[in-house]
């Protein structure tokens, strides 16, 4: 199981994450979404430096969707330009990926 992907998402809030998390897993886009509360980020937008609370939504996933999960995503997030990473799995444990790969709705 090489296919498996984790996608990362900052969110301006947790409830906002676990929305986007439960629309994903419910539309078969994703197996599962962690929200990881109380983050903090600092970044430059429009010529200016933000210090903002945010909320990371960590998304797990296979590649094979990830195009339908960007546009479904852009369409979820209150964010004009929504940050969305997708990062490559090189291993883990067989039964998890597998159960990723179940959880997925086909391509």
């Amino acid at each position: 199981m090489k296919d498996a992907v984790v996608v990362l998402v900052t969110t301006p809030t947790s409830e906002a994450a676990a929305e986007i998390a439960r629309a994903l897993v419910e539309e078969g886009l994703a197996a599962c979404g962690n929200v990881v509360p109380a983050i903090r980020s600092i970044y430059r937008w429009a010529g200016e430096i933000h210090d903002d609370a945010e909320a990371l939504l960590v998304i797990k996933t296979e590649r094979r969707v990830v195009p339908g999960l960007k546009a479904r995503l852009q369409e979820l997030h209150p964010y004009q330009v929504p940050e969305l990473l997708v990062l490559p799995v090189e291993d883990g444990l067989e039964p998890y990926l597998e159960w990723i790969a179940r959880s997925v709705r086909p391509g």
